[in-house]
């Protein structure tokens, strides 16, 4: 099947047969074809590199690929700007935390199967290649298979640039099928039931690929919650620790804050980037996902500080407090928020285990005599507004910050109640 590309793009094969099989073609008119035919033909939406490597992915050319357009490109081929939407089913096979439903094996091969055929059936595919994270040692190369031109001009705002070779050549990159016209009851067809009509995410940590069904393109948070758990084990094999963490730059500091998304919501004017999701490596530290204002470099240095944000209106927990390395992965992997607890300060889907990463903390604070500090972001009965959580935050490069200690209560017995009931050993470096 997927030599009918190549019988379309070269004629050449079929001027050949007509010659030597029917004989029907005088020798001026073979000499002229010889001379208008090129062989073998490349232009744009032909590429037969791209074409193997989508035949690789189960996707058969129809017509023709475009890769990487850019803005203006992608609008002659009728990409426009969707209004985002929100809360799309997600489905995650292999992830260790919770926030978003189960796919099974099965289930996503059927999925699978249908959308890399429901793409071929489509005349133009379009491909944009990108990267999470903007450290090239340490991200994760992604390309994008869609349908539609303007599915890929939203994905195209939310990766990073990378060259195009990076991707081809690169040994584990992360693939997401978008099918944007599939049919709107392609979920119910696979067992996921009908809830997702307008679309949904599908992602399978193991074969390193995401489904995008439907409008799920305009489903920014969901995407990126999606790659984030995708995109882990790949940035921790290239020695990168990917965090739920956002980035704050004080002066010619660098700190990395940790916190739930009310209290983000109350500062993300200060922050380098709302969005969830850090790379923390030897070269330094890089979000995720593209910045609307990015000016400069993307990668940049090892913090001078870690702040852990917690929640306790109860006064227990003093407004800031220096932690040990070893206290710092502790009340990382606990997560409090008053009374809850929210294992390595993430929500989403994720292919890393909470304990396992709060291990890999404690190495890289470490090995790299970073700071750290616990704020409470809600002390007494009035939380602590944006303006105040920033100066609470930078107060901790410049000011003699006492050691965590508790007021009272039994707080360390709730951890303790929380944390030995979901993991069966806890390090002996870490401590309350």
């Amino acid at each position: 099947m997927f030599w009918k590309s190549f019988l379309k793009v070269d004629k050449v094969i079929y001027a050949v047969g007509l010659e030597t099989v029917k004989n029907a073609v005088s020798a001026p008119l073979a000499e002229e074809e010889a001379e208008t035919v090129v062989f073998p033909r490349v232009g744009p939406g032909f590429s037969y590199g791209l074409n193997w490597a989508l035949a690789r992915k189960g996707i058969i050319v129809e017509n023709k690929a475009f890769q990487n357009l850019n803005y203006s490109e992608l609008q002659k081929r009728g990409a426009t700007i969707l209004e985002s939407l929100s809360g799309l089913p997600v489905y995650v096979r292999g992830s260790f935390v919770g926030g978003s439903s189960e796919i099974s094996k099965a289930e996503f091969s059927k999925l699978l199967k249908q959308v890399t055929s429901h793409i071929s059936s489509i005349s133009d595919v379009f491909v944009h290649d990108g990267a999470i994270g903007s450290s090239p040692k340490c991200d994760a190369k992604v390309r994008v298979i869609s349908d539609s031109p303007a599915a890929v001009l939203s994905l195209s705002n939310v990766l990073w640039k990378t060259p195009t070779r990076a991707v081809s050549h690169d040994s584990c990159p992360l693939t997401v099928y978008v099918a944007t016209s599939i049919s709107a009851g392609v979920g119910d067809t696979i067992g996921l039931g009908s809830q997702g009509t307008r679309g949904f995410i599908a992602a399978d940590i193991e074969r390193s690929s995401l489904v995008l069904c439907g409008k799920a393109f305009s489903d920014t948070n969901g995407i990126k919650e999606a790659l984030a758990a995708l995109s882990g084990p790949v940035i921790s094999a290239r020695g990168g620790l990917p965090l739920s963490a956002r980035l704050l730059v004080s002066g010619d500091s660098v700190i990395l804050l940790f916190a739930s998304e009310e209290t983000i919501q109350r500062c993300k004017d200060s922050l380098v980037s709302a969005d969830a999701g850090v790379i923390l490596s030897s070269q330094g530290v890089a979000p995720f996902y593209q910045r609307r204002k990015s000016s400069g470099s993307n990668l940049f240095k090892l913090p001078a500080a870690v702040i852990l944000g917690s929640s306790d209106s109860s006064g227990i927990i003093p407004s800031v407090s220096k932690l040990s390395p070893g206290q710092a992965a502790y009340h990382f992997l606990a997560g409090y928020q008053d009374g809850k607890f929210t294992p390595a300060y993430s929500n989403g889907p994720s292919s890393s285990d909470p304990l396992e990463l709060s291990k890999a903390l404690l190495s890289k604070l470490q090995e790299n005599q970073i700071s750290s500090f616990l704020i409470n972001v809600n002390e007494g009965e009035k939380s602590v507004n944006g303006k105040d959580l920033v100066k609470l935050v930078e107060s901790t490069l410049s000011k003699n910050i006492p050691p965590f200690e508790v007021k009272g209560g039994d707080l360390q017995g709730k951890y303790k109640s929380f944390l030995s009931g979901k993991y069966q050993e806890i390090p002996e470096e870490f401590s309350f």
